[in-house]
C-alpha cells in the first residue's frame, strides 16, 4: 500500500491505540524555561522521574535577554523562569543549554543544526513552531504543559492523528523574492484556518531548490495556516547539513541510518486528504498590513478598502486597521516605520543574514529607525562574526545582539512601545505580540533591510542586491 512520509513516521512510531488516538513514542524533547516549569512540579508532586532524561534538552530561549550577557538579568520574571530551568534540569539530569551556553540559542534554530533534529524521528515541544524541524524530515509538534509531563514520565505521546494535506509549490523566484514571501502568500491565500487540522507536506519544484535553511521558513510558518505540523521529504541537503554536527549519528551509525533516511520519501500514488498548487514565477515581496498573517499583501499593493471586503469579513479588517493605525486602501510603501527586527525561529539563521547583508552593504539604515539583529543561536552569532557579516549590520548602523527569541514574542527585555511600528522577519503580527500596543509587519529579511534603509516599507527589488560573493567574507556556511 503507498504511503505518505509522513504515514510511514507515525506508523513506526505508534506503540498503541485507542478510542481514536495512536500512543506514539518521542525520540526528541526540546524543553524550555517558559512551558517547562509547571511540569516539572506535576512530576515532582506524583514522585515520577523523568524517563529518558538522554532524549530530553533544553534550551533557554524564550527570556533571555539578547544584550550585554556580562549584567544580571533585569526583568524580575524571566531571571526566575531561567533560573527555575537550570535547577529543574540538574535535579533531572537533563543536557540544558543555558544563558552562558556555547549552544544555547532558540531551540528550532539549536536542534537542527547540532544534530538532534534528523530524518524520521519523532519531536516535540512546547513550542507551536515546533512544525519547523519538519523540513529535516521528522515527524515535530508543539505540545502543552501536560503532555510535556507525559512525554517526561513516559517517553510517549496520545495523539489523534491528523489529516493529511499535500502543498505543491511550483516555479522559480525572481529576483528579490523568496520562501518567507510565498509562505506569506499561500497563508494569505488559503487563510489562517486553511490547512486546519492537517499534517502539511510541502513539495514541487521551488521546495526542491530552496536550502534547507529556506524549507524552515516554511514549515516553520505553516502553523500559521492551522497546521498541525509539516515535513518536507528529506535529501541529500538534510544529509549534509546535519553530518559532523555534535549529536547526529557518527561512524557505523550514520552508516546505518543512510539507508532508512532514503526510504523516507511519500509513495507515488499515496493518498492525500487535501491538496493545493501554488506557483510562485510572478510572486513580488510580501508584507503584513494587519494582525494575523493572512492579512498580507503583495508591496506594490494596498490595504485592504472595506467596501470590497465580504461583510462577515468587514468587521475584522476595520478592526485591524485600527490597531494598525494604517487607514483603507493606504499604499504599503507610504507606511513609515519605528523598528526593523531581524530575529526569530523563522529568520535567525546564517543564510536569513546573508541575504539581509546582501541589501545592507556600503547603506545605512534611516534616521530615527532602530535596527536590529538577533542571530538565532551563539552558534550562528559565532559564524557570522568569523566571516566578517557583523560588521556589515554594525556599518549598516544595526545593533548585534546575543541569540535569544527577543523580540519576536516581546516576553522579554525587547519589546516595541505603545504604537511603535516594526519591520519584522519573525511569524507571528498579532496584536500585543512584540509589545502592548505595537504594530508588526512581517516581511521577508532582504525585505526587512530594504525596509531599515528607506525608513519605511520598501520594494527591495527596486535596490541593488549584490551576490553573495559580492559581499567580501572571509568564509562561513550561509546555506
Amino acid at each position: 500500500m503507498a504511503r505518505t512520509l509522513f504515514s510511514k513516521i507515525w506508523d513506526a512510531h505508534e506503540l498503541a491505540t485507542r478510542e481514536g488516538q495512536s500512543l506514539l513514542y518521542i525520540d526528541r524533547h526540546i524543553t524550555h524555561e517558559v512551558t517547562s516549569p509547571l511540569a516539572f512540579e506535576s512530576l515532582r508532586a506524583s514522585g515520577r522521574r523523568v524517563r529518558r532524561p538522554d532524549l530530553t534538552f533544553a534550551v533557554m530561549d524564550h527570556n533571555v535577554p539578547t544584550g550585554d550577557r556580562s549584567l544580571p538579568v533585569a526583568d524580575v520574571m524571566s531571571a526566575r523562569q531561567m533560573e527555575t530551568l537550570d535547577r529543574n534540569t540538574r535535579e533531572y539530569g537533563i543536557t540544558c543549554f543555558g544563558y552562558a551556553s556555547e549552544n544555547q540559542g532558540i531551540s528550532h534554530v539549536v536542534a537542527p543544526e547540532i544534530g538532534l533534529t534528523v530524518p524520521g524521528a519523532t519531536l516535540v515541544c512546547g513550542d507551536s513552531h515546533t512544525s519547523t524541524h519538519g523540513a529535516l524530515g521528522a515527524l515535530a509538534l508543539g505540545i502543552g504543559t501536560s503532555e510535556g509531563e507525559q512525554v517526561f514520565a513516559t517517553q510517549s505521546l496520545w495523539l489523534r492523528r491528523p489529516s493529511e494535506m499535500l502543498v505543491t509549490v511550483d516555479g522559480e523566484f525572481e529576483r528579490g523574492v523568496g520562501p518567507k514571501d510565498a509562505i506569506l502568500w499561500m497563508i494569505r491565500k488559503m487563510g489562517t484556518g486553511g490547512a486546519l487540522g492537517h499534517a502539511v507536506q510541502f513539495g514541487g519544484v521551488a521546495v526542491k531548490n530552496m536550502t534547507l535553511e529556506e524549507r524552515m521558513s516554511v514549515t516553520n510558518m505553516a502553523i500559521e495556516g492551522g497546521a498541525r505540523t509539516a515535513i518536507i521529504e528529506p535529501d541529500q541537503k538534510v544529509h549534509q547539513y546535519i553530518k559532523g554536527t555534535p549529536y547526529a549519528p557518527a561512524g557505523e551509525d550514520w552508516e546505518e541510518a543512510m539507508p532508512f533516511w532514503k526510504t523516507l520519501y511519500t509513495d507515488p500514488g499515496a493518498h492525500f486528504d487535501a491538496s493545493r498548487r501554488f506557483h510562485v514565477g510572478a510572486l513580488e515581496p510580501q508584507v503584513s498590513w494587519g494582525t494575523n498573517p493572512a492579512m498580507t499583501v503583495g508591496i506594490s499593493e494596498t490595504t485592504p478598502i472595506l467596501s470590497d471586503c465580504a461583510p462577515a469579513e468587514r468587521s475584522g479588517v476595520e478592526r485591524a486597521l485600527k490597531y494598525m493605525g494604517l487607514v483603507e486602501g493606504q499604499r504599503m510603501t507610504s507606511i513609515m516605520v519605528d523598528r526593523v527586527f531581524i530575529g526569530s525561529c523563522t529568520n535567525a539563521r546564517l543564510s536569513d543574514l546573508v541575504q539581509a547583508a546582501r541589501v545592507l552593504k556600503g547603506r545605512r539604515a534611516a534616521s530615527g529607525v532602530r535596527a536590529m539583529v538577533v542571530p538565532g543561536s551563539q552558534r550562528v552569532k559565532r559564524l557570522a562574526e568569523a566571516s566578517g557579516l557583523d560588521a556589515i549590520f554594525r556599518n549598516a548602523g544595526f545593533e548585534w545582539r546575543n541569540s535569544g527569541c527577543s523580540l519576536c514574542i516581546g516576553m522579554n527585555e525587547d519589546k516595541l512601545g505603545e504604537g511603535e511600528r516594526c519591520a519584522s522577519t519573525s511569524n507571528r503580527n498579532f496584536e500585543n505580540r512584540q509589545g502592548p500596543g505595537g504594530r508588526t509587519h512581517l516581511m521577508s529579511p532582504m525585505t526587512a533591510a530594504a525596509t531599515a534603509i528607506e525608513g519605511r516599507l520598501a520594494d527591495v527589488r527596486e535596490m541593488e542586491i549584490l551576490a553573495v560573493d559580492e559581499l567580501g567574507l572571509r568564509g562561513g556556511r550561509s546555506d
